[in-house]
């Protein structure tokens, strides 16, 4: 088995804001983060993809596929925009870096066409980074 991991980067805003909170809740527990003005990342993705090469070309998958795949379902979906506003997949959820990495696990897994996807790694930060290896629900 060959893991094959493909790397991007997009910037992208966001708050942590529960409605059903008061207002000293959601500072006590999201902190900044509740500051609903936004404030954004640069985020990092990796994503993983695990096969076997295939005999003829050698690759696990066609790396040219894969760059469209990450450019038209996160590129042109996340890149510049405020999670909370302007990415239908995320509405009614926090944008956590877990949930957007589930999310993001949801719009690629069904779009590889070979091998299968291993692993979705968001870095928000340099120091903080979430892996997903499946849909969580």
């Amino acid at each position: 088995m060959i893991y094959l991991t493909r790397k991007m980067e997009f910037s992208a805003a966001h708050f942590y804001y529960n409605p059903e909170w008061s207002e000293e809740q959601n500072q006590r527990v999201f902190g900044k983060c509740a500051n609903r003005h936004g404030h954004g990342h640069n985020y990092i993705l990796e994503v993983t993809v695990a096969g076997t090469p295939d005999p003829q070309t050698g690759m696990v998958l066609d790396l040219a596929e894969l760059k469209q795949l990450l450019e038209r379902e996160i590129t042109d979906r996340f890149d510049h925009r405020h999670l909370n506003f302007e990415v239908p997949e995320l509405a009614g959820c926090q944008p956590t870096t877990e949930n957007l990495a589930v999310t993001i696990w949801r719009l690629l897994a069904p779009k590889i066409r070979q091998g299968r996807l291993h692993r979705v790694r968001l870095y928000e930060s340099p120091d903080l980074f979430v892996d997903c290896y499946g849909d969580t629900q």
